[in-house]
């Protein structure tokens, strides 16, 4: 439900959009303040009918005075701890989750069953059975849904994604993927993360946070993933929590996955909170096929044609003389490139209020689980596992 406001020829939909889990990290910064606060910022979103949505958040979470210093600070009317009391208010139309994992299948089901269009960060579920459950509870109540998949966003990989769909790259070989930082323990200097990313029974580790990600923007970009082998590992067993506490962190830290894609690709990335950063931004991919290479990040996208690529000779007697970095070529921007989570809630609020296309749905999502669900269980097994493609 909306009301409609209706003045110098433009029609103002307000729509209500609970917001569960804005006191986290993510969710205040790139999906209230860069996402949703900077649409009101605008004007709202031109639906290009001569209608404007306004999303009006409704802060939920578990903390009330947290909740209470950001309604405070922004100027938000409503916010409550009540979740179910949120879900059964008719002026609602859409939920969006960012809480932690452990919490987000039980409050994503009750929303559908409220009849409420379904945006929720990954990932969705902590098994791939209740991934696949809300995917199909969303489709049978007859709802939209929507799951984050920001990094499809993010300028580097869209560059990348231009160089693909432009034939650069002639027949893709290989994807080598690095990311990570380091996140500082707690002890002498505060961690960057939140403690329950450390913690299994909270929902935490690399391989459920990060695998997600990565089948997305295989699956995206270059095939879907047809086999897993991965080997996990917890580096800092001992981190200092929020109050300055030790705990023994019992989720992984860093994963290293070997994935074999579609077409016969092999991608290969590496996962870690427990490395120093030695590249130019905190995730890099390098594309390599047979007609030129590609090496992209956060924002910049580096290119190395066939026909420009150089010809070293190994010799480790003498002094490198060349600098390798030097031989590749910038791709410009050609383009201005919004902040990838609002582009893409955009995208779904066009889904939802103008019937746009949009196929980042729950199912999407549950693919992400089985990829994670999947890497945790080769690496305690010791081997390879096919990826089957799920359907509903």
């Amino acid at each position: 439900m909306y009301d409609v406001y209706e003045g110098n020829d433009v029609t103002r939909k307000t729509v209500r959009i609970a917001m569960n889990g804005v006191t986290g990290r993510m969710g205040y910064r790139q999906h209230l303040v860069r996402s949703i606060l900077a649409l009101r910022e605008h004007g709202g979103l031109d639906l290009g009918d001569g209608a404007v949505l306004w999303p009006e958040p409704v802060l939920v979470g578990r903390r009330e005075h947290a909740l209470k210093a950001i309604a405070d600070r922004h100027g938000i009317e409503h916010w409550s701890t009540d979740l179910d009391a949120v879900l059964a208010d008719p002026t609602v139309d859409i939920y969006f989750d960012a809480q932690v994992t452990s919490a987000r299948e039980e409050a994503l089901g009750k929303a559908i069953a409220a009849g409420k269009h379904i945006y929720t960060e990954k990932p969705t579920a902590t098994g791939l059975d209740g991934a696949l459950r809300l995917a199909r509870q969303a489709n049978e109540a007859g709802i939209k849904h929507g799951v984050v998949q920001d990094k499809l966003f993010l300028p580097g990989l869209l560059k990348l994604k231009r160089l693909i769909d432009g034939g650069f790259f002639g027949r893709v070989l290989s994807i080598r993927g690095e990311f990570g930082y380091w996140v500082f323990e707690g002890d002498w200097q505060s961690a960057q993360r939140p403690s329950w990313n450390y913690r299994t029974e909270d929902g935490g580790g690399i391989v459920v946070d990060m695998f997600p990600h990565w089948e997305y923007v295989l699956h995206e970009l270059f095939g879907r993933v047809k086999s897993v082998q991965a080997l996990t590992a917890t580096h800092i067993p001992q981190r200092w929590d929020e109050r300055n506490k030790p705990y023994d962190a019992t989720a992984d830290d860093a994963a290293y996955g070997v994935f074999e894609l579609e077409g016969g690709a092999i991608a290969q990335i590496n996962s870690s909170w427990a490395v120093r950063v030695n590249r130019d931004e905190l995730v890099e991919f390098q594309v390599d096929g047979t007609e030129g290479s590609a090496v992209a990040g956060l924002r910049n996208c580096r290119v190395q044609h066939r026909s420009a690529t150089p010809k070293p000779v190994w010799n480790p007697d003498i002094p490198a003389t060349e600098d390798f970095r030097d031989q590749w070529q910038e791709v410009p921007d050609n383009a201005e490139f919004d902040n990838g989570f609002k582009a893409q809630w955009e995208l779904f609020l066009r889904h939802v209020y103008a019937d746009a296309p949009y196929h980042w749905d729950l199912l999407a999502g549950a693919r992400g689980v089985q990829l994670a669900e999947l890497g945790l269980k080769s690496s305690a097994e010791g081997r390879r596992f096919d990826v089957p493609e799920i359907a509903l």
